[in-house]
């Protein structure tokens, strides 16, 4: 795939940062291509603490969804967590309802079923809401969108309190736009036009994490108890993939600490299964093997089993489970490749490969997984994807958007919300139903609408320093270490050099990666490249001749000169540490360097 290297060209004293942080110039300066301006913003970015949270009692939207929620606890009202089917809705309803009954409440938990209805609050789960006895419906990771569901709740008699995150839906009219807030009894998301709480990018665990904070607060119990429910919120908000930054990058970072020491059954357990020694426990885990276990249940089997299997108090029983979860993931998997290979022969066959947004129906794949392949393909065509497939309803399919940076998938919904039964989301996600006859009209909608340009349907790669290998001894990259959590907002610091001389080749078997003997003039080191081999082959191939290859993987005979983004990597070998590079991108560079 073509891309952009770009080398971030931010100015400032890196010296002068460096002696007033503490950390060498290199971390002042990735601090700056962060979006750092000031040397007080990098001091909170590398310092703040839980205690520097905003106390969310400054907020009317905090302080009327506390005393609603309150009022029903202290009215002897069960509540009723309406909540959504992934992990950050999992973890959001686990923290409310540890959290309520920490102050007295009666809590039931109610989440649709993925297949036959689909995300948000629905009728069902009022009713049986009503059937327990409760007064209150308390939503997390959803509800912003139920405008009918919130007005028939409130025709029962029921208050409704609305957690979310999620962006807003609106109409454009000849008065301008008119945003769609369901009347409840009060709504708590950082996302509305009207909200006042400065931080817009906590997930739905996030907000409920901040409302349990004030909840004990105005309950007299001191608000470090809280933080037993980080484990919870970290999880979230890595799996949901919202900004590391802020709010959120203190939340993860107070979260990994509590998950390194596993103080949980069942999250030890799943650890276990998972072959994570806790105290290792990075953001990375979270989002490659912890959270996609959670996300399964709710794709594959009955999400319920998750909050059951979070409430196991027993060892050997919360170990029986974290194995089958750890399977089904498995199984999931193997559905996501055999879901990826039908999308992209869809793709293929109705030449939408040059699309600018991808619309691929594959009636016969699993549902539940069509968001994964969504961004499996936004990921090699790097465009905008939505797949979408069978739905349980006759004549509707239903699926999963992924974004791009440039395209706005809930605005790029609602401008052509005549041609959809239901949708929502957010910029980078979003979940649709169409009739299957309009399926077409839909796409052609979409792309006709679409104002994408050549540039921003070319990836970036963005490179935080030009350096040389010799520069990373095992202090420079464990200094590295204090900008993490990474993630979305804070990606892991990219290196980059243009003329690295590749000694040898070698696949590495039953792996998709190559081993790299690189020489750049300063050091001679070993490094991996992780991808597709065929992206280096192809390159010397192009570049070097067939021949080259050869030579390479038999190490004779002179090496090549490519150019390759990098990370660094501390690894420990027989107790000493020793630093592992892991190439990404791979280029011949002619005249101008990176």
């Amino acid at each position: 795939m073509k891309e952009r290297w770009l080398e971030h060209v931010k100015k400032a004293d890196f010296a002068a940062w460096g002696r007033a942080l503490g950390v060498s110039p290199l971390i002042a300066r990735i601090l700056k291509n962060r979006g750092i301006d000031t040397v007080e913003e990098a001091d909170h970015f590398l310092h703040d603490t839980l205690e520097d949270l905003p106390d969310p009692g400054r907020f009317p939207e905090f302080s009327l969804a506390a005393s609603v929620v309150l009022q029903a606890v202290r009215d002897g009202l069960p509540i009723a967590i309406s909540s959504d089917f992934d992990a950050d809705g999992i973890f959001a309803a686990m923290i409310l309802k540890e959290g309520l009954e920490t102050v007295g409440g009666k809590v039931f938990v109610f989440i649709p079923d993925r297949m036959k209805e689909g995300y948000g609050l629905n009728k069902r789960i009022i009713d049986d809401a009503l059937e327990t006895g409760a007064g209150l419906i308390l939503t997390c990771d959803n509800g912003i969108a139920a405008m009918d569901e919130v007005a028939y709740a409130k025709e029962k008699g029921l208050k409704v309190v609305i957690t979310d995150h999620h962006e807003v839906q609106f109409e454009d009219g000849e008065e301008g736009r008119k945003y769609l807030i369901p009347e409840a009894d009060a709504v708590l998301d950082p996302k509305c036009p009207d909200a006042t709480y400065p931080f817009r990018y906590l997930c739905g665990a996030g907000v409920a994490f901040r409302l349990i904070q004030l909840i004990y607060e105005k309950s007299g119990i001191p608000v470090s108890r809280s933080y037993a429910l980080l484990d919870y919120a970290a999880i979230a908000t890595v799996a949901d993939v919202v900004e590391l930054s802020g709010e959120n990058r203190i939340i993860v970072r107070a979260g990994l600490e509590r998950l390194r020491k596993a103080e949980r059954v069942p999250l030890r357990a799943l650890f276990h299964a998972l072959g994570i020694p806790p105290a290792e426990i990075e953001a990375r885990h979270i989002g490659f093997r912890i959270a996609p276990c959670f996300n399964t249940m709710g794709r594959i089997s009955d999400i319920r089993e998750a909050v059951e299997f979070l409430s196991v108090k027993d060892p050997e029983a919360a170990a029986k489970k974290a194995e089958e979860i750890v399977a089904l993931n498995d199984l999931r998997k193997a559905l996501m490749e055999e879901g990826i290979r039908k999308a992209e022969e869809t793709i293929r066959n109705e030449g939408m490969a040059e699309d600018r947004v991808i619309v691929a129906v594959v009636p016969d794949v699993h549902q539940s997984i069509a968001g994964i392949i969504a961004g499996k393909l936004k990921e090699k065509y790097y465009r905008p994807v939505f797949v979408l497939t069978k739905a349980e309803e006759p004549g509707l399919l239903k699926g999963s958007g992924r974004s791009i940076e440039g395209y706005h998938m809930l605005e790029a919904l609602m401008a052509v919300k005549s041609l959809i039964v239901r949708g929502g989301g957010h910029a980078m996600a979003a979940g649709v139903t169409v009739e299957e006859a309009k399926a077409e009209a839909f796409r052609k909608a979409l792309n006709e609408r679409s104002e994408l340009t050549e540039e921003e349907l070319t990836p970036t790669v963005m490179i935080d320093a030009r350096a040389p290998l010799a520069y990373f001894t095992p202090q420079t990259v464990q200094e590295l270490r204090i900008l993490e959590p990474h993630g979305v907002g804070n990606p892991r610091p990219v290196f980059a050099r243009a003329d690295f001389t590749v000694e040898r080749i070698r696949p590495i078997e039953g792996k998709n990666a190559l081993q790299l003997l690189l020489n750049d003039g300063t050091a001679r080191r070993r490094a991996v490249y992780f991808g597709d081999p065929e992206e280096v082959l192809g390159v010397i191939r192009e570049n070097y001749g067939e021949e080259a290859i050869g030579r390479l993987q038999r190490g004779t005979g002179p090496g090549v000169e490519l150019a390759f983004t990098f990370v660094p990597k501390l690894d420990s070998f027989r107790g000493e540490l020793k630093v592992e590079f892991q190439c990404r991108n791979c280029c011949r560079v002619r005249k101008k360097v990176v």
